[in-house]
C-alpha cells in the first residue's frame, strides 16, 4: 500500500518542554491574516483568474528551488519543462511529473519538502505521497481539483486569508493589469516598483527600456534630468496604484551619490553604447542613493536585497535566458555602502528601508546593529536561501540581543510560487512559536509577551513596516 503524505501537526516546533509552550503560541497566530508584501506572484494570475495548468506548470516548472535541486543531480533542465531562448518544444507536463515525483527524496529535509508538503495535503486536500509509482494518480488528482472553481486565484486569495499581496512590477510596466484586478477587488493587490532594469546601463537592452520608460512617462529620456523626472513620474503612477515599497536587487549595498555632472556624462555615454564596467556600477549605486530620495520625497518603503551573482552559469543563461543561471549568494557588505545615504536619511521622518540578505554573517555584525540605531532601518525576514527553519531560527538567534523584535520587518514571503504562500507563513509562525518558547522557558520572557511578539512577528509588524506613515493609500 502506498505511504500516505501527512504533515505532522508538530511539524517544525521544538521538542521537549518547550513544545507544550510553542503549540499554545502558534495557536494564537495561525489563523492571522497573512500581509504578502514582498511578493513576485504574476499579476496576470489575478487579472485572468484563468483556472491554473497541469500540476508540473504549477508546482515543478517555475519554481527555481525545486528545478534547480534536481538539476544538480544531473537531470537536465529540457526533462523539467524550462523554456529555452531558441522556442524549442517543452517537455510533456506528465513527463515532468513523473520526474519530479521519481525524485521526491532529494528534497528530503529541505524547505522545498515543507512547502510543497503542506500544499498537496492541506492546499490541494491530497496524501499521495509522490514517488514513480503514485506519479500518474497524484498527477490526477491534482489536476481534477485544479479544475474546481474554487481553487481559481482570487477565490484562494479568501481561502488563504491573504488580506493584501503584493507584486512585484518593472518601471516599463503599464500597470493595466493592476487596474483591471483594482476595479475587480479594491485594496487587494498592489504593485512595488521594481527599477533595477533601468538603473543599469550595461545591460544590453537598456537604451530600449530608457525609450519605454519616456514614452510611458510623457518625458524627453535623452537627458539625465529628463530620466530622473521619468522615474519621478512613474513612482507617482505606482503610488496611485496602492504601491507601497520599492524593490532593489543590486549585486551591491553601495549607494554612494554621483555629482550631477558625473551623472549626467555617464547617463549620455550609456545612451550611445559607450559604458565601462566601473561606470556602470558606479551609475546604479549612485542611482540606488536617489531612489532614497525619492521615497523619502513620496513615502515609498525601499526594500534592498544585495549580494546575489545573477546567471552564475553563461551557458545556461545563453540556453535559457536570464534569471535562470543559478544565481549564487556572494558576501554582502552594508555598513560603508549604506553611510552616506543613513548620514542623511537614517533618521529622516517619512523615509523607510528594509534590508534583506543571503549572507547571514552580517546579521549580528552589521544589520542588527544598523537597525538598532537608525530608527528608519528595519530588518527584513529570512530571505530566499535562509527562507528555512533552521535559517529563520538562526536569524532570530543572530539579531534579536542588538535590535529586539521591533525594529525587523515581520516576516513576509518572498516568492512566485502562489499555493505555497500560507505554507511560507506558517513555517514562520512555528519557528518563531518555538523561539519564543525557549525564552519563556529560560524565564527571560513571560508567556503573555510572549503571544503578543507572536503576533507582532505574524502580522502587526508587516503592517506598521509597509502600511504606516506618508503615501498610505486610503483603503489602506
Amino acid at each position: 500500500m502506498p505511504k500516505a503524505l501527512q504533515p505532522h501537526p508538530d511539524r517544525a516546533l521544538p521538542a521537549g518542554e518547550a513544545r507544550d509552550i510553542a503549540r499554545r503560541i502558534h495557536a494564537s497566530t495561525k489563523d492571522l491574516p497573512l500581509l504578502c508584501l514582498h511578493g513576485h506572484v504574476d499579476i496576470a494570475l489575478f487579472a485572468t483568474d484563468a483556472p491554473f495548468g497541469d500540476p508540473a506548470e504549477l508546482l515543478v516548472v517555475p519554481d527555481h528551488y525545486v528545478t534547480r535541486m534536481l538539476i544538480s543531480q544531473g537531470i537536465s533542465p529540457e526533462r523539467l519543462g524550462v523554456p529555452r531562448r531558441d522556442g524549442a518544444p517543452a517537455a510533456d507536463p506528465r513527463e515532468i511529473w513523473r520526474e519530479f515525483c521519481a525524485n521526491w527524496h532529494l528534497f528530503r529535509a529541505t524547505p522545498s519538502r515543507y512547502w510543497l508538503e503542506h500544499e498537496f495535503a492541506e492546499v490541494l486536500g491530497v496524501t499521495t505521497h509522490p514517488s514513480a509509482e503514485t506519479a500518474d494518480e497524484l498527477y490526477d488528482q491534482i489536476s481534477a481539483r485544479l479544475a474546481e472553481p474554487e481553487f481559481r486565484p482570487r477565490a484562494l486569495l479568501d481561502r488563504f486569508a491573504i488580506e493584501l499581496i503584493s507584486t512585484t512590477d518593472a518601471a516599463t510596466d503599464d500597470l493595466a493589469q493592476h487596474a483591471k484586478v483594482a476595479a475587480d477587488l479594491p485594496g487587494r493587490v498592489i504593485p512595488t516598483f521594481r527599477p533595477d532594469a533601468v538603473v543599469h546601463p550595461n545591460r544590453p537592452d537598456w537604451s530600449d527600456l530608457i525609450q519605454q520608460l519616456g514614452a510611458l512617462a510623457d518625458v524627453d529620456t535623452s537627458t539625465y534630468d529628463g530620466y530622473l523626472q521619468a522615474l519621478r513620474q512613474r513612482r507617482q503612477v505606482f503610488v496611485e496604484a496602492g504601491a507601497r515599497a520599492t524593490d532593489h536587487g543590486h549585486l551591491s549595498a553601495a549607494a554612494i551619490p554621483l555629482s550631477d555632472a558625473e551623472a549626467a556624462r555617464i547617463y549620455a555615454g550609456a545612451l550611445k553604447g559607450d559604458v565601462s564596467a566601473e561606470d556602470a556600477s558606479a551609475f546604479a549605486g549612485h542611482m540606488l542613493y536617489q531612489s532614497a530620495v525619492m521615497s523619502a520625497e513620496d513615502g515609498l518603503v525601499m526594500q534592498l536585497h544585495p549580494g546575489v551573482l545573477r546567471d552564475h552559469d553563461p551557458a545556461i543563461h545563453s540556453t535559457y535566458g536570464p534569471d535562470k543561471g543559478h544565481d549564487i549568494p556572494v558576501a554582502a557588505e552594508f555598513t560603508r555602502s549604506l553611510q552616506p545615504l543613513l548620514e542623511r536619511f537614517g533618521h529622516a521622518a517619512g523615509f523607510r528601508m528594509v534590508l534583506f540578505t543571503v549572507d547571514e554573517t552580517v546579521y549580528s555584525r552589521e544589520l542588527a546593529p544598523l537597525a538598532g540605531v537608525y530608527s528608519a532601518v528595519r530588518l527584513g525576514a529570512p530571505w530566499w536561501f535562509l527562507d528555512s527553519p533552521d535559517g529563520m531560527r538562526r536569524f532570530r538567534e543572530l539579531v534579536t540581543e542588538t535590535a529586539g523584535f521591533y525594529n525587523t520587518s515581520g516576516f513576509v514571503d518572498d516568492t512566485r510560487a502562489f499555493l505555497s504562500i500560507p505554507a511560507r507563513h506558517d513555517l514562520a509562525r512555528r519557528i518563531d512559536a518555538g523561539y519564543l518558547a525557549n525564552l519563556v522557558l529560560q524565564h527571560r520572557l513571560d508567556e503573555d509577551d510572549a503571544f503578543q511578539v507572536a503576533r507582532d512577528l505574524a502580522y502587526n509588524l508587516a503592517r506598521d513596516t509597509y502600511l504606516s506613515g506618508p503615501g498610505v493609500p486610503s483603503n489602506g
